[in-house]
């Protein structure tokens, strides 16, 4: 223990803050830029760096600077230090009250279109000094959603293998069914469901979809193998709330997610109606990453979100 105290005491902790900067920027004169010191002072830091680790940190290559591997490592350690140190030397009671911090959350916009109006309001009357980040998912969820995740603070979905990995916590939001969407000419009135030969028969609207196939990984392919159906794919949408307007006045079904289509209940062109078979109920949660998890501004985010989503009515 004296050893390590000893150590400490005789290191200029400062060169830990230059160290993230310069090894996010990888270039000494964004880094220097990023913490508001000169050239000279930044320059001088990274050769006590490099006398240090005794390693060159930054490698020059072609087109610009590249990580060393000793800095691959670092770059690994130094992140945590410096947030529990910026969380060590701002430990005040959080206030919503008063707080002035912006929350970035990851959403489909059906989770937008479904709740996120409730989440607003209920962010804002407690916390009206708070800031909003939405980001959409546009298309597959990023590539590294672990790290992406560390970065943010939290991703409305549905339950991912990917997510349910070492370092990831999560609370279910709400829960939604499928509904079919069709022109309410080409159905019966007497219809309530539809039948599964009308699925057979219609051309789909499907959201996100990346090839002409319906695939298997999407998130009704169970329901259509136990109908023996694969959907014919007509139109393809990047957004869950447009694929209901690409069915008035024609013979296509979307299958879309009940509060999604309830919003659309106002429309005398659209009927919707329950899916034929049983299809797996939706289940929307919030996923964060485990450095959040003791944070009471993010604790106390977590709930209002929660709690907000669960007073809305389907």
């Amino acid at each position: 223990m004296k050893q390590t105290g000893s150590t400490l005491a005789n290191l200029d902790l400062n060169l830990v803050v230059f160290l993230r900067e310069l090894l996010r920027a990888r270039n000494v004169t964004r880094a220097a830029e990023n913490i508001g010191v000169t050239q000279p002072t930044a320059s001088a830091a990274l050769a006590r760096l490099r006398r240090h680790f005794d390693d060159e940190l930054l490698v020059r290559k072609r087109g610009g600077y590249v990580l060393s591997p000793l800095a691959v490592e670092l770059d690994a350690q130094v992140e945590p230090l410096c947030e529990a140190a910026e969380r060590l030397f701002t430990t005040a009671p959080f206030d919503p009250a008063s707080t002035q911090r912006e929350y970035t959350l990851l959403m489909p916009d059906y989770v937008l279109e479904a709740v996120g109006e409730p989440i607003s309001r209920a962010l804002h009357r407690r916390a009206p000094g708070a800031k909003l980040h939405i980001m959409l998912v546009t298309g597959r969820l990023p590539a590294d959603l672990v790290e992406t995740l560390r970065l943010m603070d939290g991703l409305a979905s549905t339950p991912n293998a990917r997510l349910r990995v070492s370092g990831m916590r999560c609370t279910e939001l709400f829960r939604d069914r499928w509904v079919c969407v069709v022109d309410a000419a080409t159905v019966p009135a007497s219809w309530e469901k539809l039948p599964a030969s009308e699925l057979r028969r219609r051309p789909w609207v499907v959201p996100h979809q990346p090839g002409r196939e319906y695939p298997s990984t999407a998130p009704l392919a169970p329901l259509m193998a136990s109908l023996q159906l694969t959907p014919e794919v007509a139109v393809r949408v990047d957004s869950y709330r447009a694929t209901p307007y690409f069915v008035g006045g024609t013979d296509r079904v979307a299958v879309v997610q009940e509060r999604l289509a309830r919003r659309l209940a106002d429309r005398p062109d659209l009927r919707i109606l329950d899916c034929p078979g049983e299809p797996e109920p939706i289940v929307e949660t919030l996923w964060w990453h485990e450095k959040h998890e003791a944070d009471p501004g993010h604790r106390w985010m977590r709930e209002t979100v929660r709690d907000a989503v669960r007073d809305t009515p389907v």
